[in-house]
């Protein structure tokens, strides 16, 4: 069976947990890039004998706005599917039921739902170094799961995912990322934000109102001369400090 990763992540927390959960799964693997602002998505069309990984970051507990767009164009064709939400350590909230309702309203029957932790994507003191080898042994043992199944044949979920309907407001866009005198106009990080948010040739300026908080412009800057607001991102740290303290565990649902 051929394995199709589609997988929305700026930062690469989410596309390193999906590639540890699919390396369990046996089969020819492709990706499709959720990041990638040049590809139609509603000429994605996925054969029915494949298996779909649909996997996602939660942002403020809820599917990133972006990605919701991107995958809803995606045509399902009733290939089987299995979901995954991807969280700092703090709570993914509706993220999983929200992402359930995409990939069975793009017309694909979800087998399978993960949960999982990585390093969060602003705050790198939460979750730190995750997936970390305890998450790999974990995610290999979910893999296992998922292939005896997709080998029987069954479909559906017969566990209720966590979450609801109707989900979480979407948070505001509060820590747009700056850039500082080190920038040399490279065009980078404009070339590779997925939401087409900085300009060309002025010095990275960011247009708020398109900026998801991604962070991937940070992350990839060569010259390191991106970044945002030190003073809010204290701010933020103490608020969810109680809810990131204690690690969380990976969950599959079945």
């Amino acid at each position: 069976m051929d394995i199709v990763k589609i997988v929305f992540s700026p930062v690469g927390g989410t596309q390193r947990v999906t590639d540890i959960l699919t390396d369990g799964l046996f089969g020819n693997k492709r990706k499709i890039d959720l990041t990638d602002a040049n590809i139609d998505f509603s000429s994605v069309d996925i054969k029915k004998d494949e298996i779909a990984v649909m996997a996602v970051p939660s942002y403020g507990g809820r599917v990133p706005a972006l990605a919701a767009k991107r995958l809803s164009q995606i045509k399902g064709n009733n290939a089987r599917c299995v979901i995954v939400c991807v969280y700092g350590n703090r709570a993914y909230e509706d993220t999983l039921v929200e992402l359930k309702d995409i990939a069975e309203g793009d017309g694909f029957n979800v087998i399978a739902a993960v949960s999982a932790v990585a390093e969060h994507s602003i705050i790198h003191q939460y979750a730190a170094g995750r997936p970390d080898d305890k998450d790999k042994a974990e995610l290999g043992e979910f893999a296992a799961k998922i292939s005896e199944k997709l080998k029987n044949g069954s479909t559906g979920i017969s566990q209720a995912i966590p979450g609801n309907r109707p989900y979480k407001k979407q948070g505001a866009v509060t820590m747009v990322p700056k850039t500082n005198k080190k920038c040399d106009n490279c065009g980078l990080c404009a070339d590779k934000c997925p939401a087409q948010a900085i300009k060309h040739g002025k010095n990275g300026e960011t247009d708020g109102k398109k900026c998801i908080e991604c962070m991937r412009c940070v992350e990839i800057c060569p010259k390191s001369a991106r970044s945002i607001n030190k003073a809010m991102v204290s701010l933020a740290a103490m608020a969810i400090k109680k809810a990131c303290e204690k690690r969380k565990d990976n969950e599959l649902f079945i």
